[in-house]
Formats: structure tokens, C-alpha cells, sequence
């Protein structure tokens, strides 16, 4: 190739030779604002960057995954999930030959909309909007708000078409358009399972015993072993088929080894009675802040008072969240 030829001419050539014929290519960037490229960046790459600086990316390290405020440093947090949904999310789609900057992009952001407290608070807050505004949340559509509208305050982020289409349908009955976000789609479940098994083992909640042996002997004793397995199998039947796929034998012992893990872990005592904690949290915080909606921060001019509640306590982190609930309740000569 010529050395005069740009940036956009070498990724462009090289992903006609290189990507898988499905693969998303990198080139025409669609935005909702119109924008010039970056002269050293893909369209898919300055996404990533946008979400990595984005303060609600930040935020994920003081948000739930599972367990609420552990003891132990260890467990994993939501931004320790979205780091290892996005690694394992690579390898798949470099094995596929598919756009690893689009995968990336996708993964990094999939998560962004999650409250505090894990799935106990999104089932919380939904649960709270259902009652007092007839609306409800879902945490993939608050990604997705978080990065068109709410953040740079209100400008949002403008990213490109195919990374916010990944972000909305990372989760839910709709399919991705792209096949790299089919990939962190499946990918996503790969990750949370195996690594929510090892953090349950660490909490003591279960022991290595407990889990379904069946599924263990299939898939693998560790938690490495099982996404090898799962990645393995995706790659080798998505390739040629159009699509990402798994093998019935394999997809179906992931599944159940989940159904496993929402009885025992999920909605297991431990989880329930920590639900019932977060859902008075969020019903206390809610309340208050619709009667007093002018300390919730206008993050979005013109939004109704459930919205602007809804996106601040959205954004809270399981610290903030725990400290404001404490301004609310705990007598101020109590608190240490």
C-alpha cells in the first residue's frame, strides 16, 4: 500500500482481507450528530474511549455485582464484570474474525445503566416507578439513555448506530444487529455465571460440592475451564453458520448450570433477605427526593420528576446510595 495512504485507507483494506464476511467494518461511521473521523482512531475506537472516560463507566467500581458492600476485596464489582465480559467478549470475536473494536466498544458499555445493588436494585427501582409513575426501569434502556442523552451534561456521547444498538439489546428477547453484539450478548452470560460461581464459593453461600455435577463434568471444575469450554464451543459453531451460536449439549448445561445459580444464589435466603434491605433503600430515597425533587440534579432539562429521580438514583453508587439513605434515617448524633 502506499505510504501516503490514510488511516481509514489501511484499516479499510485491511478489514476487506482480514474480517469474516459477516464482520461489521469499521467504515461509515452513523451517528445521530454528524462528525468528522479521527485521523488515528476507528469510529469504534473513539466510542470506546467516550464510554472508558464517561463518568458513569467510573462509577462501576462501587457498584454491585452480586454481593452487597463484601467484606473481602476480591469479589467482583460491576466494573470487574464489564473487564471480564469485554476480555472473554475479544477473544471470541478475533477467533470470528469479526470487528474487535465494535465488540469492545459494545462491551464496555453494556453495563453503564445499572443502579446500585445489582439486580436487587433494578428490581427495586422498576418495582418503585411501577407504584408511584405507572413507568418502570430496565438497565440496558438506561445505557443506552445514559449515552445519547444524560451524559456530558445532556449532551450524551454520539456514539455510532451499531455501539448503541449492542448496548440496548445486550440483554432481552431482541437480537443485536451486528454479530458483535450478538457475541457480547451470549458473552455476557458466559462471564457473570462463572464468575458469580466463584464469588459465592468465596462468601461461603456455596460449597464446591453444591454445584451440579453434571454440568461441572461437562463444562469444567474452575471457573477458566468453563468459559474455555463455552468460548470454544461458541467459535467453533458460530464459524460458517452467520450467526453466534452454541452446540445444544454445551448451551444447554450453561443454561442449566444458570437456572442453578439463580435458585441457589440469586433468589437464594441470603439474596432475598438483602433484597428486602435494598428495596426500603430505594423506596425511602425515591419518596423522598419526589417530595423534595429540587435536591435530584437536573440531568436532563425539561424531564418529568419521576425521570429525574429515576436517573438520580440510577447513577448512585452502593456508597452513595447507602450514605444518603443514612442522611434520611439515621439521627445525625448517631452516625460515626
Amino acid at each position: 500500500m502506499e505510504a501516503t495512504a490514510t488511516f481509514e485507507d489501511r484499516v479499510r483494506a485491511w478489514e476487506e482481507q482480514f474480517l469474516a464476511e459477516g464482520a461489521t467494518r469499521s467504515y461509515p461511521a452513523r451517528r445521530a450528530v454528524g462528525e468528522a473521523d479521527s485521523p488515528v482512531r476507528t469510529p469504534f475506537q473513539r466510542d470506546r474511549d467516550r464510554i472508558v472516560h464517561s463518568k458513569a463507566f467510573r462509577r462501576l467500581k462501587h457498584k454491585t455485582q452480586v454481593f452487597v458492600a463484601p467484606e473481602g476485596d476480591h469479589y467482583r464489582t460491576r466494573l470487574t464484570h464489564t473487564l471480564e465480559a469485554c476480555g472473554i467478549a475479544r477473544t471470541v470475536a478475533r477467533a470470528l474474525g469479526l470487528n474487535e473494536d465494535l465488540t469492545e466498544a459494545i462491551g464496555l458499555g453494556h453495563d453503564l445503566g445499572h443502579p446500585p445493588f445489582g439486580h436487587a436494585g433494578e428490581e427495586a427501582l422498576d418495582a418503585t416507578l411501577g407504584e408511584r409513575c405507572g413507568t418502570g426501569f430496565k438497565h440496558n434502556e438506561h445505557s443506552l439513555r445514559l449515552v445519547e442523552v444524560l451524559e456530558r451534561d445532556g449532551r450524551g456521547l454520539n456514539l455510532t448506530e451499531q455501539v448503541r444498538d449492542g448496548i440496548l439489546n445486550h440483554t432481552g428477547s431482541r437480537k443485536p444487529a451486528t454479530l458483535e453484539g450478538r457475541v457480547v450478548k451470549l458473552v455476557d452470560r458466559v462471564a457473570y455465571i462463572n464468575h458469580d460461581i466463584d464469588d459465592a464459593l468465596r462468601a461461603g453461600i456455596l460449597q464446591p460440592g453444591d454445584l451440579p455435577a453434571a454440568q461441572i463434568e461437562l463444562l469444567g471444575e474452575t471457573g477458566s475451564a468453563r468459559i474455555d469450554t463455552l468460548v470454544r464451543d461458541i467459535v467453533e459453531c458460530s464459524r460458517g453458520a452467520g450467526d453466534i451460536v452454541q452446540s445444544e449439549e454445551t448451551g444447554g448445561a450453561m443454561l442449566r448450570l444458570r437456572k442453578f445459580m439463580f435458585d441457589r444464589v440469586y433468589l437464594g435466603p441470603l439474596a432475598r433477605s438483602e433484597h428486602e434491605r435494598v428495596h426500603r433503600v430505594m423506596r425511602v430515597l425515591f419518596d423522598h427526593y419526589m417530595e423534595h425533587p429540587g435536591e435530584a440534579p437536573v440531568l436532563e432539562p425539561g424531564a418529568s420528576d419521576c425521570q429525574r429521580v429515576a436517573d438520580y438514583l440510577a447513577g448512585m453508587t452502593d456508597r452513595y446510595c447507602i450514605a444518603k439513605f443514612a442522611e434520611l434515617t439515621v439521627p445525625e448524633e448517631a452516625r460515626f
